[in-house]
């Protein structure tokens, strides 16, 4: 047998054992918003006219999530990773003791960290909108709210690759590769 069938017949095997979880509207959402506002973040102070567009593109890809969120794949779906704060607080204690149970989707600290995400990006949105409207232009009190939802905002970001990290460690898999691939190993019985 030569290396090319061993390759593609590990790969059968492996592939076998994964499950499509991330969809590619759900992979390409999150890397779009990851360079966006990485490029919003940048350009901040220096290139208003980018900044501007590029908050706009951040705003857009928040809507399509929204809708996708309530219309889209199982996974994908509001309703698949919405947990009880009791829940999400269970989940962190286990977590700390590694005996947290493993997802196929979002566990339920992703999942609150995908609302609070949302929820901080609305309000860097609406106030980054509302700062380059004529009844609001100059307020510094709108720049500082843009400014402190921009600085939450880094704050979840942060939390959230380290609970990334965290939970890849825990449960031996690789998130990061699953969020470019689309594919998580299946549950075990």
């Amino acid at each position: 047998m030569s290396t090319l069938e061993e390759t593609t017949d590990a790969d059968r095997v492996s592939r076998s054992a994964d499950v499509k979880v991330w969809d590619i509207a759900v992979r390409l959402f999150h890397w779009s918003l990851v360079t966006a506002y990485v490029l919003a973040w940048l350009s901040a102070d220096e290139w208003d006219r980018f900044h501007n567009q590029v908050g706009y593109v951040v705003a857009g890809l928040i809507g399509f999530r929204i809708i996708w969120g309530l219309f889209g794949t199982k996974h994908a779906r509001f309703s698949d990773f919405l947990y009880r704060p009791s829940t999400v607080l269970q989940y962190l204690r286990d977590s700390v003791v590694g005996r947290a149970k493993r997802y196929l989707g979002h566990n339920p600290a992703g999942g609150f960290m995908v609302i609070a995400l949302l929820l901080s990006l609305i309000g860097v949105t609406v106030s980054g909108i509302a700062m380059t409207s004529d009844m609001f232009w100059g307020s510094e009190w709108v720049e500082e709210i843009h400014e402190v939802f921009a600085n939450v905002t880094l704050v979840l970001i942060a939390l959230h690759v380290v609970g990334v990290i965290f939970s890849s460690y825990e449960h031996k898999e690789n998130l990061v590769k699953a969020m470019f691939t689309g594919f998580k190993r299946r549950l075990s019985n």
